[in-house]
């Protein structure tokens, strides 16, 4: 392993929190920070912004030509949050870019986990005559594209569960009110949870007992609009679980012009279909055994697309996610009110019967916001 300079790390932690400006607008594609320096000198950085548009590198080695500092290339170092793509794709190589550029030394944190890459950008810049050294804040860069990484690997979404709960952990009143529990805080922290996915999914009893839009709602992003404007924010894709596919047009989230797929076990009625916007595709998946979606299939279905996935829906279908090992993380926002014993529970879970048959889970944060508390568990 290297001895990593201060320098090295101070330019690698650089070149990360460029990539975080990313989170917000780069799905499906991983976030990306580049760094071109000569010794302490910065001549270029830029971050992956948009899917389609120029990645990372490219963007700091535009910069190096606007800052007319090419003839410093062949002396500068590349430091990279994640391996150079070696494969045409919607834009060329970034492998290919930095060797054209005549760069000397190129320091990578993280290995790509799309098969397309997977050191093939590293041996095209060694290859190069390049020297290439990876490792550097590595676990840093991880957490930028954990979503990413996991649907490269398996296939699936990294998935996150959203709870809100009161101190007694319910989610509603008895008589199903619910808003609000929290605060006006916890809700915009939410908003921008919600601007981080690539998909949004609920079931349909949530939907006719709440009728929520689904979306994001810019103006509750706080501090992301002073570097976003609205048309920059990507709405994610808004999945509605219906096996019997109950649903019409007469909900307040299909007014709303960004995609919705219907997710039922049977197929729409024809009239029904006919009703739907443009915006909406329906799709058919098959039941398990309880007659309702198989969320297996459901998300090997959203990982062809998507690296992450928000589920915000009732106890049924959180607890269905959890007992199905199929989540990753779960977000719980707890009020400081107490709802009473015949309020509505958090997750419908089994009977368990010994503590070694729960589900394991592992508190990774916990922080105020507002007046609620938001802890972040692993599952």
């Amino acid at each position: 392993m290297s001895q990593w300079s201060i320098l090295d790390i101070s330019m690698m932690s650089l070149a990360i929190s460029l990539a975080e400006k990313g989170r917000y607008t780069t799905r499906p594609n991983p976030n990306v920070g580049c760094v071109i320096a000569v010794g302490e000198q910065i001549i270029g950085q830029g971050y992956h912004i948009k899917a389609g548009g120029p990645h990372a590198e490219i963007h700091a080695l535009n910069a190096v030509q606007t800052n007319q500092q090419q003839d410093k290339l062949s002396q500068a170092t590349a430091y990279v949050t994640l391996e150079p793509c070696s494969h045409y794709g919607r834009t060329p190589p970034c492998a290919l870019a930095l060797i054209n550029a005549g760069i000397k030394r190129v320091v990578i944190a993280e290995v790509d986990a799309n098969p397309q890459v997977a050191g093939n950008g590293i041996r095209m810049l060694q290859e190069a005559g390049i020297e290439v050294e990876v490792g550097l804040l590595t676990e840093q860069a991880k957490q930028l594209n954990l979503g990413f990484t996991k649907r490269m690997l398996t296939g699936l979404p990294l998935v996150t569960i959203k709870l809100a709960a009161s101190i007694d952990g319910k989610t509603a009143l008895s008589n199903g009110v619910s808003k609000w529990i929290t605060g006006p805080e916890a809700r915009a922290d939410v908003q921008k949870l919600r601007a981080r996915q690539c998909a949004i999914i609920t079931g349909v009893e949530t939907l006719l007992a709440d009728n929520p839009s689904m979306n994001v709602r810019y103006e509750e992003l706080g501090s992301v609009k002073e570097h976003l404007a609205e048309s920059e924010i990507k709405q994610p894709l808004r999945v509605i679980l219906d096996s019997k596919a109950r649903l019409t047009n007469d909900f307040t989230l299909f007014e709303i012009a960004s995609p919705i797929l219907l997710v039922s076990c049977v197929e729409y009625p024809a009239e029904v279909r006919e009703r739907f916007n443009n915006h909406v595709s329906c799709i058919t998946i098959g039941a398990n055994d309880d007659g309702r979606v198989d969320l297996h299939a459901l998300f090997t279905y959203l990982g062809k697309q998507c690296n992450t996935v928000l589920v915000e829906a009732g106890a049924t279908l959180a607890g269905s996610v959890i007992k199905q090992g199929l989540g990753d993380e779960l977000y719980l926002y707890q009020a400081m009110k107490l709802l009473g014993s015949q309020g509505r529970n958090l997750v419908q879970l089994d009977d368990y019967q010994a503590m070694s048959d729960i589900p394991k889970i592992q508190l990774n944060d916990t922080r105020r916001v507002g007046a609620d508390l938001r802890m972040i568990f692993a599952l």
